[in-house]
């Protein structure tokens, strides 16, 4: 069950007229689904819409999913100032109806679940990636607690436990050819919440 918490979090980051992360897609996310034919994409904790905005204006069949009911207000309004179309529902993705091996693609792009669930969210989204399918993944990792705590301007989970590491992609993602699977610091500048340096995991994978 959804922290009420967590999911007051949410609701109120969103609640906002302007854009928490801004309207611009993140430029991992960018950058790779670019190179892929188009299909179908899933992105799970998509929030206000940015990145499931951009693909759709590439082509792609876009399905998002957020616990946040504002978050899906401020993407389908993000959608339609696009001109384009998502399938974005609210809810816990084991309430979700996606089907086994739906996808082309999972984008996974800061989707920071608590840390007791993420990775049984991980092995979930697994078999609704079709087999050939990617994953895309950018998120932070574990050296980022440093980085948040010198400057919390750049955003991210305060706790290690919801942070990533090299070695947990591998163990949640065991059946993967890995492309890319890199932990690096970077400069955000996304929105009001992502800004300044910090590090994170990214990780390209082909579902074998």
């Amino acid at each position: 069950m959804t922290d009420n918490k967590w999911l007051d979090r949410w609701n109120e980051r969103y609640s906002n007229d302007e854009f928490a992360y801004g309207t611009q897609p993140n430029n991992y996310l960018k950058e790779q689904l670019q190179k892929l034919e188009t299909g179908s994409v899933l992105f799970p904790a998509e929030g206000e819409g940015r990145n499931a905005v951009f693909a759709a204006q590439l082509g792609w069949n876009v399905s998002a999913f957020d616990i946040s009911p504002e978050g899906k207000n401020k993407a389908l309004q993000l959608a339609e100032n696009n001109n384009v179309e998502i399938d974005y529902q609210v809810g816990e993705l084991q309430t979700l109806n996606y089907q086994k091996e739906q996808f082309d693609v999972i984008a996974l792009i800061y989707a920071h679940f608590p840390a007791d669930i993420k990775s049984s969210i991980h092995t979930m989204l697994d078999m609704y990636l079709r087999k050939g399918g990617y994953i895309i993944f950018e998120a932070f990792s574990k050296k980022h607690l440093d980085f948040v705590l010198k400057d919390e301007k750049v955003g991210g989970p305060k706790d290690i436990e919801s942070l990533f590491s090299i070695d947990e992609m591998k163990s949640d993602f065991p059946e993967y050819d890995i492309i890319e699977l890199v932990e690096t610091e970077i400069e955000l500048n996304e929105g009001i919440f992502h800004n300044g340096t910090g590090s994170v995991i990214r990780f390209l994978g082909k579902k074998k």
